[in-house]
């Protein structure tokens, strides 16, 4: 990189080495399953809060390697997708700064509710926090559900825990 384009900023950006990651980040969360098999609802708010939940586990892997900026990369392209996600929905300039501090901030409650159950291997403190946080089926046994999503993220967790760092960056086969 020049010394112009450090000056002026105009490098790569550094979130293009995690934007595969993200990507796969909402693949995951788009998992038929989540839908069908533990009723999580197919709503903007359950595929919210799918996404949260998966974002969470894989921030919790990334956050276990030496790779912490990746973490906080990750984080940026969550926000930068919201805000188009907003945007989208036809939120205005004034308001879309609000939401996305609130949503930072329900990112920043969810992750220490997974990442505590997740670390510690407890199953029932992460069926709590997917209790509080995914909105499930009209109808659907809350319990039963929770723990399909439960058991699904837990799962990831291990899964991802057998790959190293190059591949996560990747995303490639993870699942």
């Amino acid at each position: 990189m020049s010394f112009l384009s450090k000056l002026l900023g105009t490098g790569p950006d550094p979130r293009e080495a995690v934007r595969p990651l993200w990507h796969r980040v909402v693949e995951l969360a788009r998992e038929p399953s989540f839908y069908s098999d533990c009723n999580v609802s197919d709503t903007v708010g359950g595929r919210f809060d799918l996404i949260t939940a998966v974002l969470c586990v894989m921030m919790v892997r990334v956050e276990a390697s030496e790779m912490r900026a990746e973490s906080a990369l990750l984080a940026e392209l969550f926000v930068e997708d919201m805000d188009g996600q907003l945007r989208e929905f036809g939120v205005n300039d004034v308001v879309v700064g609000k939401r996305i501090g609130k949503l930072m901030s329900v990112l920043g409650g969810r992750l220490g509710a997974y990442r505590s159950a997740l670390v510690e291997g407890d199953r029932e403190k992460l069926v709590a926090a997917v209790t509080r946080n995914v909105t499930f089926s009209d109808g659907a046994d809350e319990a039963v559900s929770a723990g399909c999503v439960a058991d699904k993220l837990m799962a990831l967790s291990q899964r991802l825990a057998t790959f190293d760092d190059q591949q996560i960056l990747k995303a490639s086969g993870i699942w």
